[in-house]
């Protein structure tokens, strides 16, 4: 016959040790984010310190308390660690400026909102900054290339939807899909950016300034005399 527990015995107390000991998968994972963020801390001190070219990766290991091959295991080369550095931030800051309320009614001070955002967080590490725009224009392989790739696309995603609106509202008279037209804008913006950075000493309000003109330009439109309107578009593919 099975024992019945008696309901006014008092259970055995439980073991202290055993509610403060972590599950093993955890305390592993913790472990890899811990290397991870040394890894990161690192490779953004020796960068701004001795600059991208002069940095090597064991002394970055070294830096951070890893063996090389540990590193590896983080970033296949010095370029994915610059992505390593930036794509968490940057990620962040894309999601909060296409969350936050629109600046304005106009698209174009809509995109000044969301871009001159980009401009103030590249401004405030330039060196690093430079190193970033410099690698990304062919990033599309490595261990932190796919993360890189959605924030980028979620940032398109976002310019769309607000361009989507712009002709919905009659501020744009185009008939070409808002997805190309975001990629478009987003490209005007990708030129100034790396135009801007590459001063000897830029500054955030004038390259803000800057991409406001150049992306009112665009808008308002080049049209030369005797030009043929352009077919309309079918292409849908991505960036």
């Amino acid at each position: 016959m099975p024992m019945i527990a008696d309901p006014f015995t008092p259970a055995a107390p439980e073991d202290p040790a055993s509610k403060a000991q972590p599950p093993a998968l955890a305390l592993r994972e913790r472990n890899k984010l811990d290397k991870r963020d040394r890894i990161r801390t690192a490779a953004t001190e020796l960068f701004s310190s001795q600059g991208y070219a002069n940095a090597t990766l064991r002394e970055i290991a070294l830096h951070a308390h890893v063996g090389l091959g540990t590193l590896f295991n983080y970033a296949e080369d010095k370029r994915d660690l610059v992505f390593l550095i930036f794509n968490r931030e940057l990620g962040d800051l894309t999601d909060a400026v296409l969350a936050a309320p629109a600046h304005g009614d106009a698209l174009l001070d809509q995109l000044i909102g969301i871009f001159g955002t980009h401009y103030g967080f590249f401004g405030a590490r330039i060196e690093l900054s430079r190193i970033l725009l410099q690698e990304l224009t062919f990033y599309s392989q490595g261990k932190h290339a796919g993360e890189f790739q959605n924030i980028r696309l979620r940032l398109i995603a976002g310019i769309e939807s607000r361009v989507a609106a712009a002709q919905a509202a009659g501020q744009l008279v185009t008939t070409e899909p808002a997805e190309l037209i975001a990629r478009l804008l987003f490209f005007v913006y990708s030129a100034a950016v790396r135009w801007w950075i590459a001063a000897p000493q830029p500054d955030a309000d004038q390259g803000i300034a800057e991409l406001r003109r150049l992306l009112r330009m665009q808008m308002v439109g080049l049209a030369a005399a005797g030009t043929p309107p352009a077919p309309p578009s079918t292409s849908t593919g991505g960036v």
